[in-house]
């Protein structure tokens, strides 16, 4: 049998981190297995549904590189087939009309609430002569439901679960106004897609009881059902905006790689012994949906920066330069030839320094900030008046410089630290607030280096005549 899968999800908001996971185990399953990866947009709540939300989702997705293998199936679209099994199902008796209106269904409520029964619907309308009519109300189609024995899913995650099928309400297929459930729809476009695993959240395992019966009715095979655990936040509690951004290309905006966050999300319920690095190659060989676990995975910012800091260091420098250089533009620095090749000769020392983009950016803005260089509150206490009448005459030393490299550089430096009778500190200090704006950055003499002469000597220019302005946003 040939693999098929679908994530499905409903646009009616962002692609969340849990949605991208239960994606991401789809799409692997089906590349480990050859099969096919599909992608349905279940767009049936028309109310919810927005061309905004479908955008974000299939942005996500192509993000991610889990876009499917076909173009998107928009179950809207589809409401005629879904109408047509509903009203085969009426035909042969496995389904049949409920008048009940809804003051009715609400005093069955109350009574079952009342009575500490299970709130179901009581199936008064099964027993109706298919021609019975109730003038002014518009029915709904029921699916009728065996009332004895147990319906049994042998998942592939959550093991052998059953319900015994008194306990199961005789579904709603087709609403009083004539539009298909999301039940009805999804079972329908499953089986015509021909999805042989459904892959999703253990919240829809209940569905799972319901949409067999289903299948059961329509008289075909169900697929193969694997319910995964949801994904919780560091404090147990479901994951949620309280925790952090959810939003899958809210963590793109964070700089976040897309291939980080798939060795990432592939490890909150699945794992390859010990490895917490993976390659999408690893995962494709390795990954079996029964290998998932059945308890619910935290979610760590810590573990998933780690991980992103370890796809960064594997990007060469000239993607790296492309990667960041919309978010330089974010902190208004345009890059030109001149910080491009810069950027290329200084990214080994940036890069090591950086969990993400946002973080490369502004490291990197030491090779791209135009002059005067902004700096900061910590630095600018570095480039008070006594300091700034010492970088005067260090920049005359450094313009006397023999070989502009390191350990040149260094040697020079701190032959003037001596003779300026001052511990190292106490120039270095200053020396890289002039010519960083910042009191972080890679080895300044190796900034130096990428920097060049000219610009060494003009930033050291700016520092000594107190043109150096207040950076507005810290880095």
């Amino acid at each position: 049998m040939s693999v098929v899968v679908r994530f499905a999800p409903s646009p009616t908001g962002f692609l969340h981190l849990g949605g991208a996971r239960t994606a991401l185990f789809n799409w692997l399953y089906a590349r480990h297995c050859g099969g096919r990866y599909l992608l349905r947009i279940e767009d049936t709540d028309r109310l919810r549904s927005t061309p905004e939300a479908i955008a974000a989702i299939l942005e996500g997705l192509r993000w991610l590189g889990l876009e499917g293998d076909e173009p998107p199936v928009f179950q809207s679209e589809r409401f005629p087939r879904h109408l047509e099994v509903a009203a085969r199902l009426l035909a042969e008796g496995r389904a049949y009309r409920c008048w009940c209106t809804p003051e009715e269904l609400e005093e069955m409520r109350a009574r079952a609430r009342a009575e500490g029964r299970p709130v179901r619907y009581d199936r008064r309308c099964r027993a109706r002569p298919p021609d019975y009519v109730r003038p002014g109300v518009r029915p709904v189609i029921r699916l009728a439901v065996p009332t004895e024995g147990e319906t049994v899913i042998e998942d592939l995650v959550q093991g052998t679960v059953r319900i015994a099928n008194a306990q199961l309400d005789d579904m709603v297929l087709v609403r009083g106004d004539g539009t298909p459930t999301y039940m009805l729809s999804v079972v329908v476009d499953d089986h015509d897609m021909g999805i042989t695993h459904v892959i999703r959240g253990d919240d829809h395992l209940t569905n799972a009881f319901r949409q067999l019966q289903l299948y059961r009715a329509m008289g075909v095979e169900p697929p193969a059902f694997a319910h995964i655990p949801l994904i919780h936040g560091p404090d147990g509690a479901k994951l949620s905006k309280r925790h952090g951004a959810v939003s899958v290309l809210e963590y793109r905006e964070m700089g976040f790689l897309p291939e980080a966050m798939r060795n990432y999300l592939v490890r909150l319920g699945w794992s390859l012994g010990d490895r917490e690095i993976l390659t999408t190659e690893e995962m494709i060989a390795h990954f079996d949906i029964r290998d998932v676990g059945r308890s619910p995975a935290r979610f760590d910012m810590d573990r998933l920066l780690h991980v992103n800091a370890h796809w960064l260091r594997q990007k060469p420098a000239e993607e790296l330069v492309r990667l960041v250089e919309p978010f330089l533009a974010r902190l208004g620095l345009v890059l030109d030839e001149t910080g491009r090749r810069r950027l290329l000769d200084g990214m080994a020392e940036l890069v090591v320094r950086a969990r993400t983009l946002v973080e490369l950016a502004r490291g990197a803005r030491v090779y791209v900030a135009p002059r005067p260089l902004a700096v900061d509150p910590r630095a600018a206490k570095f480039l008070d008046g006594a300091n700034r009448g010492r970088l005067a005459r260090l920049r005359a030393v450094l313009a006397e410089v023999d070989a502009w490299e390191p350990a040149r550089l260094e040697e020079v430096c701190r032959a003037f630290a001596a003779r300026e009778g001052l511990a190292f500190a106490k120039v270095a200090q200053p020396l890289r607030a002039a010519l960083t704006g910042t009191t972080v950055s890679p080895p300044i003499f190796e900034v130096m280096r990428v920097l060049g002469r000219e610009e060494v000597l003009a930033r050291l220019d700016d520092a000594a005549a107190g043109r150096n302005p207040a950076l507005q946003h810290a880095p």
